[in-house]
């Protein structure tokens, strides 16, 4: 019997080829995000050397006291203020050698000339309560080495609030510092603030704070000065907007040149005599512009160090880098 054939298998069709996608339209790029206020803000340069006392601002010492004299080169500053610990707590802390040799090659490599602390807003040496007053020497006397460890030139403190009487809280307070700084020798100066008066405060008066000086005994005289900041003197009632020339008469009369330390460069949200410590920007207070011209063209305070505390707005360079160009013009003239 003979075999079947097989019938062929059919050749199978060619698949066709499947159909290109359309490209995709490319998405439209989106828009570069808006830069903030410190990328539109040029960084400024420092004249080298500047031909003004040192002048610059508070700045932050967050993440360590190291990064503080960065912080002023990025706003233009030849002057900083800092604070060494948290200023409204208790807590303290002592600046380790590791940190003090840190700190001490920023600011050599930065163009800081003059640096300050503010000491913590919780001091009171004039407190007649003996275990505030006791705590308080002893916060303030923290403040003082930490300022001999990092060698910086001026510890700059609020007179405290002498709250029973007025006579009593000025010899509490003198006697607090003299302890302090018998405890704590070196070459920080010790700067008092001249304050707006708000409350049982001592030191608004130039006459209070030549009292208060006047009490510590002559081997300590040179280390303590004052600093004196426009909006306060403006809040305890001194006219530098209409009276600029009688206020430092009086400044001199009173206190001296030789004790002026350092300038507190702040214009005052507050109106004049009204006792209270609201600080404005430049030209946009009580004190107002001309005032801050004068002053920046004075010659009996051309070498005074002047920083400003004035308020920092969205970031933390911007407002001053603009208050730092503005009173470089006015020295200018």
């Amino acid at each position: 019997m003979s075999a079947r054939k097989k019938k062929a298998k059919p050749k199978a069709k060619p698949k066709a080829k499947p159909k290109a996608k359309p490209k995709a339209k490319p998405k439209a790029s989106r828009p570069a995000p808006r830069a903030t206020a410190v990328s539109r803000e040029p960084k400024p340069v420092i004249p080298v050397p500047d031909d003004l006392a040192p002048l610059g601002a508070h700045v932050s010492t967050a993440g360590g006291v190291a990064l503080a004299p960065a912080r002023g080169d990025d706003i233009g500053a030849t002057a900083l203020q800092v604070f060494t610990k948290t200023p409204n707590q208790w807590k303290e802390r002592e600046i380790e050698a590791e940190e003090a040799t840190a700190y001490r090659a920023a600011l050599a490599a930065s163009g800081a000339r003059f640096v300050n602390a503010h000491d913590s807003y919780l001091i009171n040496l004039a407190s007649p309560d003996d275990a505030l007053r006791a705590r308080s020497r002893a916060s303030f006397e923290a403040e003082l080495r930490r300022c001999r460890a990092l060698g910086l030139d001026a510890l700059v403190s609020h007179p405290g609030n002498f709250i029973d009487d007025r006579a009593s809280g000025i010899a509490r307070n003198a006697d607090a510092i003299i302890e302090a700084l018998e405890a704590v020798p070196g070459p920080t100066r010790l700067l008092m603030e001249l304050t707006a008066g708000q409350g049982t405060v001592i030191g608004s008066t130039f006459e209070e704070m030549a009292a208060l000086l006047a009490r510590l005994p002559v081997a300590l005289q040179e280390r303590v000065g004052v600093c004196l900041d426009t909006a306060h003197t403006c809040g305890a009632g001194y006219d530098l907007a209409r009276d600029y020339d009688g206020v430092w008469a009086r400044f001199a009369d009173t206190i001296g040149y030789a004790r002026l330390g350092e300038l507190h460069l702040n214009d005052s949200a507050a109106p004049l005599g009204s006792r209270k410590d609201r600080h404005a920007l430049i030209g946009e207070g009580h004190v107002g512009d001309a005032a801050f011209r004068r002053i920046m063209t004075d010659p009996r305070l051309r070498s005074i160090p002047k920083v400003i505390e004035t308020p920092k707005g969205e970031d933390m360079v911007t407002n001053d880098r603009r208050m730092l160009r503005k009173l470089r013009a006015f020295a200018r003239g």
